[in-house]
């Protein structure tokens, strides 16, 4: 169910996509692969042109300096927190 909320958050990771200059999926698989803590990414895809955007996503991980990914994290809000051990 898209909210209001979901199309607000939508359109800023597509804004800061757009300054990269790279597509909004692209933005979403390199932002995925750039976690430590993540070895696979799995891509879906309908269609053929789909999955030979997304193969590309990993050309974007030089773009996820710590001020992107500092802005991702202000826009979706839900950065994870490192438990204190």
């Amino acid at each position: 169910n898209i909210t209001v909320e979901r199309l607000q958050t939508i359109k800023k990771l597509h804004g800061l996509a757009e300054e990269l200059g790279v597509s909004l999926p692209r933005l979403a698989i390199a932002w995925c692969a750039r976690n430590p803590n993540v070895s696979t990414v799995i891509l879906g895809a309908s269609k053929p042109h789909h999955l030979e955007e997304t193969l590309t996503s990993l050309a974007v991980l030089p773009m996820l300096t710590d001020e992107v990914v500092q802005r991702i994290e202000a826009i979706l809000g839900n950065a994870p927190v490192q438990p204190a051990y």
